[in-house]
């Protein structure tokens, strides 16, 4: 009977698998096998590409600080995967998050004997959690945050919550509203503290505004260029419909458009073709000429670099209902930021811009295109824009520090 739980999760894996091959990259540990033997690991479990960025710092400093313990991370998607391994090599062990099944969940336990489990914001895995609780690990959620339409949603599971929030947990909150809003769903008060959001500790790859610049003298010469950062389906309509407006008025602009997931690279690219526009991958491996009018950013891991060979960004999954990606790895850059309506991923982050005029808000392709060229006119405004961002995360930095100084003595007193 046990078994017949692993239905559900089975199928679905099977579906994402025909669309991207890389999910069943060590499959066998979703149903808790193939885990590797570790004694007194720490653990860290960022879900994707974002949550694995947002923790770097942290691994960082972990690995200074602990060099003798394993330290494990766990992430739900292949790009999640594969941005741990670039970043640290074999300086960890990474594998993937077991389905919530309780022999899987047990089955993991037993291999990775962790001394403490690290959640990156707010993921809810009342089998882990409870493992953890029975098994007397000490259990942080980084950077913890809970929106109010989240906690309506929470209050229904409420029985369940207080049980998992009982075990033991340690809430380090991004702000006061969300460590009260996790009082109130049952966490303990003495447990939890407000560090502020880690994302803002970003650590930019030394030499990365150089290799940016040669990148770009290289491949684009002196154009005006706007990326278009992690966008999903039906995004890159809108992104290219703005761009047919801007090369009106700009003829020589250039597009750099990066899709989200690497499955859907050869489809936008048709896309691109589809809509008139002449185009060039980054595996093509050579300069846009006069004609090129996009850039398809078809790799994996290079999102930095592109970030600094631009001169503005557009952070995507905000005009389609996804909720937006990273405002903080363009602002870390200075470049000027413009996102869509749709930033419930990141709320505080976004609105914290929004007061502080240090971005631009749009509702649709036609306000994406006049915004871009507005910046492409007027560099002055553009680099106000980009200083005001880039500021914004300076002053918000610091939440690693408190962090550490929940986090140390916990892995001390493990043994």
């Amino acid at each position: 009977m046990a078994y017949l739980m692993y239905l559900p999760f089975a199928g679905y894996w099977m579906v994402r698998a025909i669309g991207n091959p890389s999910y069943r990259e060590k499959l066998g540990q979703r149903f808790g096998f193939s885990y590797p033997h570790l004694e007194k690991s720490i653990w860290i479990h960022a879900v994707s590409v974002g949550e694995v960025v947002a923790a770097e710092p942290l691994i960082k400093a972990l690995l200074n600080q602990f060099p003798d313990r394993p330290l494990l991370v766990t992430t739900v998607t292949p790009t999640g995967a594969a941005r741990a391994k670039r970043v640290f090599g074999d300086r960890i062990i990474h594998s993937y998050i077991p389905f919530e099944t309780p022999f899987a969940v047990n089955r993991f336990f037993r291999k990775a004997d962790p001394a403490i489990a690290l959640i990156l914001e707010t993921e809810i895995w009342p089998n882990l959690y409870r493992g953890c609780g029975s098994r007397k690990i000490p259990l942080v959620l980084v950077s913890a945050r809970i929106s109010s339409r989240s906690v309506k949603s929470y209050r229904r599971l409420l029985p369940l919550l207080r049980e998992t929030l009982s075990h033991g947990i340690f809430i380090a909150a991004q702000s006061k509203t969300d460590a009260r809003r996790f009082i109130s769903l049952g966490a303990n008060a003495d447990r939890t503290r407000v560090t502020g959001n880690i994302k803002f500790d970003i650590e930019l790859e030394p030499g990365i505004l150089e290799k940016g610049a040669d990148f770009r003298r290289k491949t684009f010469g002196d154009r005006p260029v706007w990326i278009a950062a992690s966008t999903h389906e039906g995004e890159e309509q809108l992104v290219l419909d703005a761009h047919k407006a801007l090369i009106r008025k700009h003829p020589d602009a250039l597009l750099l458009l990066v899709p989200r997931h690497p499955e859907r690279f050869a489809q936008v690219a048709e896309l691109t073709r589809k809509n008139g526009f002449s185009h060039v991958s980054r595996t093509a491996d050579r300069p846009c000429d006069s004609t090129d009018q996009v850039f398809l950013g078809n790799t994996m891991g290079e999102m930095m670099m592109f970030y600094a060979a631009s001169d503005i960004a557009f952070v995507a999954g905000s005009l389609v209902p996804i909720g937006g990606h990273n405002l903080l790895e363009p602002s870390a850059l200075g470049l000027p930021i413009v996102f869509g309506p749709h930033y419930f991923n990141a709320p505080d982050i976004a609105e914290l811009f929004i007061s502080q005029s240090a971005c631009r808000l749009v509702q649709d392709a036609d306000e994406l295109a006049s915004t871009v060229s507005e910046l492409v006119e007027d560099p002055a405004l553009a680099r106000e824009l980009g200083d005001k961002a880039r500021d914004i995360v300076m002053r918000n930095r610091g939440s690693l520090s408190q962090l550490l100084d929940v986090v140390t003595p916990l892995i001390e007193n493990q043994g």
